[in-house]
């Protein structure tokens, strides 16, 4: 499996770009902005992206997603209670003069995701994780070791809940109940900051005590 990250946009946002090796197909995680760094990644790669996924729909994960989906022709998935246009632009609105032109609302999504889905890129196949808590509609990605857990889990930290949506109670139950029954050796690549695992973070993250 393919991982490549990116760092986008003035809030460090993680995009990561996920592909088979075996068919040359590829996935598209949270393009926040940045869209043509993005895209000559995906050359540099030699990849054919079928998919873009948001595990939110907070701009600084998505602000980049419509550029992104015109140039590739990608299909477009996100969970269907982060589906609503209105969050991301609320959000735009506030950062809009910090994103600039960078700043395009995503268009509407082509699947609607939910706890279980099965994504298929190429011989890679990613269990869908509901893990709501920052948003209503967040969501994790497991795939052969691997979680991207969007800012749901980050390395001896959490996201955070005191934004629209934002759920404390409910954050942490998905962590616990999605991602801690993980074994120690999954890598955690989240949205933002760098990469951890289950082992070093069921030790070490403070949140978690």
């Amino acid at each position: 499996m393919i991982v490549k990250t990116l760092v986008v946009g003035p809030f460090a946002s993680n995009c990561f770009i996920v592909g088979s090796e075996t068919t040359g197909e590829g996935l598209i995680i949270d393009p926040g902005a940045d869209a043509p760094n993005i895209l000559n990644t995906v050359r540099g790669l030699r990849l054919s992206i079928v998919l873009i996924v948001a595990t939110h729909n907070h701009i600084d994960h998505v602000g980049a997603l419509r550029s992104v989906k015109d140039a590739t022709g990608a299909k477009y998935a996100v969970h269907e209670a982060d589906s609503r246009e209105a969050m991301p632009m609320m959000f735009g609105r506030m950062m809009g003069l910090m994103l600039g032109s960078s700043l395009r609302a995503p268009p509407k999504p082509d699947r609607l995701l939910k706890d279980g889905d099965i994504i298929e890129i190429g011989d890679l196949k990613f269990e869908v994780l509901y893990t709501p808590g920052h948003t209503p509609g967040g969501i994790s990605l497991l795939c052969d070791g691997v979680v991207f857990s969007g800012d749901t889990l980050f390395n001896f930290g959490i996201g955070r809940t005191d934004l629209a949506g934002g759920d404390y109670g409910k954050l942490m139950d998905s962590i616990m109940a999605k991602l801690m029954v993980l074994p120690d050796s999954t890598i955690v690549y989240p949205g933002h900051g760098p990469e951890t695992t289950i082992g070093a973070e069921r030790k070490g993250n403070p949140f978690l005590r």
